[in-house]
C-alpha cells in the first residue's frame, strides 16, 4: 500500500484529520469530488470581495483550545454575527431580544417584554406540545412565530410546522437585553482574507487530487491505504442497502451589483413562506467591506433557496428525526461489521450538522483513535 491514510473528502474534518496525520509522519492522499478543497467552507475572491460560495461561515467557540488550533492557520477579524430578519416591510432583529420585542409590540423594558410572552402563551393553552408548531408557540408566543418562525421554517425544512416533531425547537433564543449579538460563544470572528486559506495550510504535505471521485475507481482507492477516512454519505457508501438516508439541500443565486452597499448588513433573513428564499447575503460586510475611504463600489449578493434532495444533489441538512436516526443506526453498525479499515466523519459520514468548532474537536478527537490504532 502507497499511503498509510486515504481521506475521502477535502472538506473541514478532513482537513483536520489530514493536518494532524502529517505531523506524525503519516503519508496522506486526499481525493475530493470538486474542483476545490475546504468543503463548504470554501471562498472565492470575486471583484475583490470574498465570497461564501455554500452560504455564511461564521466561526465560533467557546473553546480556547479550538480558537488557538484555527489561529494556526488565520488571522480572525472582529465580526460580530448580527442577522435581521424581515416580515413584509418589517425588520426585527435576531435573536429575539428587547429590539425585536421593541419593535414588535412597542414595549420598553423587560418586565414589559416578558409578560407579553406570557400572556399569548397562557392564551395558546398548549401544556403538551405536539410539533413544532405548538412548540415554538408555547415558548415565545403567537406573534413571534407567525411573523419570524413559522414561513422561515417551513421553507428550511420543505414541511408545515404541524408536521414538524417538536423536538427541532426544544428551546428559542430569547434574551431580554439589547443586544443582537447572535451567538453566546466567548471568540468569534471571520478569518481575514476567506476560509479557503486554512485548508490550503492545513493540507500542507499532504497529495491532493481534485475532481477524482472514490466511487468511480473504488477497488483501487480501497488498496491504496491502511486505513480510510470517509467523510461522504455513508448510507452511499454501502449502495443505499438498507434505505435512503433524507437530506435537506440549497439552491445558491449570486449576482454582482454596481453598488457599494445592496442591504446594510451581511445576513437579511425573509421570514414570509410567499418569498421562495430564506437569505440574502452581502458578503463584503463579513470582512467590513463599506466602511474606510476605499469602499468597493461593487457588491455580492447570494439569495439562498432551500430544495427537496434527491440523489446527485448536494446533501446540507441531515433530516434527524426519528426514522433517519434509526436509519443512520443500521449504517454504523453495518460498518463497523463489515468495513472496520474505513472511518467516517463529517456531517455525512457521522449525519449529524455540526458548526465548524464542533467539527474540530471531534475531528480531533477522532485523529487520536485513527491515527494511534
Amino acid at each position: 500500500m502507497k499511503y498509510d491514510l486515504l481521506i475521502v473528502g477535502a472538506g473541514l474534518y478532513g482537513a483536520v484529520i489530514a493536518h494532524e496525520a502529517v505531523n506524525m509522519g503519516k503519508k496522506v492522499l486526499v481525493i475530493e469530488r470538486r474542483d476545490h478543497i475546504a468543503g463548504n467552507m470554501y471562498t472565492e475572491n470575486i471583484e475583490g470581495i470574498n465570497v461564501h460560495i455554500y452560504g455564511p461561515h461564521i466561526f465560533h467557540t467557546s473553546d480556547r483550545k479550538i480558537w488557538d488550533y484555527i489561529g494556526q492557520f488565520a488571522e480572525f477579524n472582529r465580526y460580530t454575527n448580527t442577522p435581521v430578519a424581515r416580515y413584509k416591510d418589517e425588520i426585527y432583529n435576531m435573536p429575539f431580544n428587547m429590539n425585536t420585542f421593541s419593535r414588535m409590540w412597542n414595549v420598553k423594558t423587560p418586565a414589559e417584554a416578558k409578560a407579553k410572552i406570557a400572556e399569548q402563551i397562557k392564551e395558546a393553552g398548549i401544556t403538551d406540545p405536539k410539533n413544532l408548531e405548538e412548540q415554538a408557540i408555547s415558548l415565545v408566543g403567537r406573534d413571534i412565530y407567525e411573523k419570524l418562525v413559522k414561513g422561515y421554517t417551513q421553507k428550511q425544512w420543505g414541511r408545515k410546522c404541524t408536521e414538524l416533531p417538536a423536538f427541532i425547537i426544544k428551546r428559542l433564543p430569547v434574551r431580554f437585553t439589547y443586544d443582537n449579538n447572535y451567538f453566546n460563544d466567548l471568540y468569534q470572528g471571520i478569518p481575514i482574507g476567506g476560509f479557503t486559506q486554512i485548508a490550503e495550510k492545513m493540507f500542507r504535505g499532504t497529495e491532493v487530487r481534485l475532481n477524482t471521485d472514490y466511487f468511480a475507481d473504488r477497488e483501487t482507492f480501497d488498496n491504496c491505504a491502511e486505513k480510510i477516512v470517509f467523510t461522504g454519505m455513508i448510507d452511499e457508501f454501502f449502495g443505499y442497502s438498507e434505505g435512503e438516508l433524507e437530506y435537506r439541500s440549497l439552491r445558491f443565486e449570486r449576482e454582482i451589483l454596481d453598488t457599494d452597499n445592496f442591504q446594510g448588513n451581511a445576513i437579511v433573513n425573509y421570514t414570509e413562506y410567499e418569498i421562495p428564499y430564506t437569505r440574502v447575503i452581502e458578503h463584503k460586510h463579513f470582512e467590513f467591506g463599506c466602511r474606510g475611504d476605499n469602499v468597493n463600489p461593487k457588491t455580492v449578493i447570494t439569495h439562498e433557496y432551500p430544495a427537496t434532495w434527491k440523489r446527485g444533489d448536494e446533501p446540507y441538512y441531515p433530516m434527524n428525526d426519528e426514522k433517519n436516526n434509526s436509519l443512520y443506526e443500521k449504517y454504523t453498525k453495518l460498518a463497523a461489521k463489515e468495513r472496520p479499515d474505513v472511518y467516517f466523519g463529517g456531517r455525512l459520514g457521522k449525519y449529524k450538522y455540526l458548526d465548524m468548532d464542533k467539527v474540530i474537536a471531534v475531528a480531533l478527537e477522532d485523529a487520536a483513535t485513527i491515527l494511534c490504532k
